[in-house]
């Protein structure tokens, strides 16, 4: 299980549908539904935020706006859908509804942001340049455009994520590429 810390926009094709489909099973597990990877590290950080489910929900949100900017498919339904551990139906808004000027509203613009260590992001940089490097020559061209545009590393973090000082967070399974 990867969930990035990076922006979407610098997720290739593969990264980004995988992490939808991660972070979809991170949100089962944080309601109950699954009895698989209940102690997976990457789910640390949401279980400590105060609203863990509703972070999800934005960090998922990320994902879907990325994927429509590109033309993808991801149901945006499956935000926040499904049954809480008490059977109750938990769906409510899912970032389908629109307002007056016809543009999809965000409802979890407002969860509070997940701090993020300024060497994680650069970890997660560097692991992502490996992985691109073997499988998508183009998008490494891509990624290292984006990367430019964007400037400092700090503006290369997910939304949902605020980066701090710091080194890779201790439940980082680090590899060497």
């Amino acid at each position: 299980m990867r969930i990035w810390s990076l922006h979407p926009s610098l997720l290739d094709r593969r990264a980004l549908v995988a992490c939808w489909r991660e972070t979809l099973l991170a949100q089962k597990v944080l309601r109950g539904l699954t009895r698989g990877y209940t102690n997976h590290p990457q789910l640390i950080r949401f279980r400590a935020h105060p609203q863990p489910l509703e972070a999800v929900a934005a960090y998922l949100s990320g994902l879907a706006d990325e994927a429509d900017a590109r033309g993808y498919s991801f149901n945006r339904a499956l935000i926040g859908a499904g049954e809480n551990s008490t059977g109750k139906n938990s769906s409510g808004k899912n970032g389908t509804d629109k307002n007056c000027t016809g543009k999809a509203e965000n409802p979890y613009a407002s969860v509070a942001r997940i701090p993020v260590p300024l060497g994680q992001l650069e970890y997660e940089l560097a692991f992502l340049q490996h992985k691109v490097a073997g499988r998508d020559p183009e998008w490494e061209h891509r990624l290292n455009e984006r990367l430019a545009a964007r400037g400092e590393l700090a503006a290369c973090a997910h939304p949902l994520f605020e980066v701090v000082p710091g080194a890779i967070e201790s439940w980082e399974k680090t590899k060497d590429f």
